[in-house]
């Protein structure tokens, strides 16, 4: 079985960690055909083809080290937490993170020094989260995101303009379903799952502030959940649909009228259905709301059991900060992604027209991710409310509360801590 891109970064995005399914332990490798210290550099199998072929490539490239590739099948996250431990780990690895308990056991390496003079060239979004106490832990590699998709046809249809306030969408909705189309698929759980704290940033909220507190202790965040429940009890909502949220077969069929899935369906839904088609962050909600676009990006970390720690930060550095091409060619050539990169991603040609710079204009202005601070433990508790909120009708005043408490508490106890 094979992972890819898309899937593993939606999972990190939804659930905060890592969840993959053990697939075997293969290993590919790629030899680097520098001079020098050797250096083992890991990453999970992808799914797209060719991204095996263009790590080796560009490892192959590099002179001031010998690097072997790891292509890493099975239970990844796993893997790497274990390997960590050891001296036979790698000496770089790409993650879904770095954890804050990987940054907190002294695991990984400082890498702040390698993003002098370009820093703000790398989108706040996906580098905020690889940041701890000032200090840069992982370099963001490519960013995926999620996004509203929705047929022009059908909205023109009824009358209707593309939602940006969560009320309009409810109302779109319920007035684009019929006997044989649903207004929204928001997944076959009706939005439990993929959304996580979307509607919360929607509604100008946070999950942990700038300060280490929860941030949705407002009534706004019950208001805007409770919204969601409407669309599930209102029947606006496509379930049990043939595949879920992340593939885009529910709106190619037309099943749905709207779709909230991820950038990498851009290209299938532009081949299948032309000029018919529009996409919007998820729209705000309340006075003080505003889009809201979640996104996830995958870094490359060094070892802090690496014997060549300062080579291994020099190799990060000359692949993931000097080589832009290369940087662009990973993101872009072997499935859809946005470079983490600003520059990147506004010159880059496949990003530059339609629903594609849209994307990148709502990644860059709306973007967020999930915050260090919030560990599985706080997904769990918040993930479990908003399931109860949404489908079963639960109040969402007092799931928060609940939720509030249990958030509260994690934080205080993983803030005892330090790197």
């Amino acid at each position: 079985m094979t992972i890819s891109r898309r899937a593993l970064l939606a999972m990190g995005v939804i659930a905060g960690g890592g969840l993959l399914t053990a697939c075997g332990s293969n290993t590919g490798r790629g030899d680097g055909g520098g001079s020098g210290p050797t250096l083992s550099h890991w990453y999970h199998q992808y799914g797209e083809t060719g991204t095996q072929q263009a790590v080796n490539r560009y490892a192959a490239a590099y002179k001031k080290a010998h690097v072997t590739v790891q292509w890493r099948p099975g239970d990844y996250d796993q893997q790497t937490a274990a390997a960590l431990l050891t001296d036979s780990g790698p000496d770089v690895f790409e993650v879904n993170g770095p954890t804050l308990d990987q940054i907190q056991g002294g695991q990984v390496v400082d890498l702040t020094d390698l993003l002098d003079g370009v820093k703000d060239d790398f989108n706040p979004a996906v580098l905020t989260p690889k940041t701890y106490e000032g200090k840069i832990w992982g370099i963001p590699q490519t960013i995926d995101m999620q996004m509203l998709y929705y047929r022009k046809s059908l909205l023109k249809d009824a009358g209707l303009e593309p939602p940006d306030t969560l009320d309009a969408l409810v109302d779109a909705a319920h007035k684009l379903t019929t006997k044989k189309v649903k207004g929204l698929f928001l997944g076959n759980d009706g939005g439990a799952g993929v959304l996580g704290g979307t509607p919360l940033y929607a509604a100008g909220l946070q999950l942990v502030t700038d300060d280490g507190k929860p941030g949705f202790d407002d009534p706004e965040a019950a208001r805007a959940l409770g919204k969601i429940h409407q669309l599930y009890a209102g029947k606006s909502l496509l379930l049990g649909a043939p595949a879920d949220w992340a593939d885009p077969s529910a709106f190619l069929q037309g099943l749905t009228a709207m779709q909230w899935t991820g950038l990498w369906a851009l290209p299938q839904v532009q081949k299948e259905l032309g000029d018919d088609f529009g996409v919007l962050p998820f729209p705000k909600d309340g006075p003080s709301g505003r889009p809201s676009v979640p996104v996830g990006a995958y870094g490359a970390a060094v070892s802090a059991r690496s014997r060549n720690k300062e080579a291994a930060k020099e190799y990060v550095k000359w692949l993931w900060v000097e080589q832009t091409g290369d940087q662009e060619d990973f993101a872009l050539s072997y499935g859809f992604h946005i470079p983490a990169r600003i520059s990147l991603a506004k010159k880059a040609a496949k990003l530059k027209t339609g629903a594609a710079a849209d994307a990148v204009s709502f990644a860059t202005d709306h973007g967020y991710a999930q915050p260090l601070l919030w560990t599985p433990a706080a997904q769990t508790a918040y993930q479990d409310a908003l399931s109860r909120i949404i489908k079963d009708g639960a109040n969402p005043d007092d799931e928060l509360k609940t939720v509030l408490r249990k958030v509260s508490a994690e934080l205080a106890r993983v803030q005892k801590k330090k790197p």
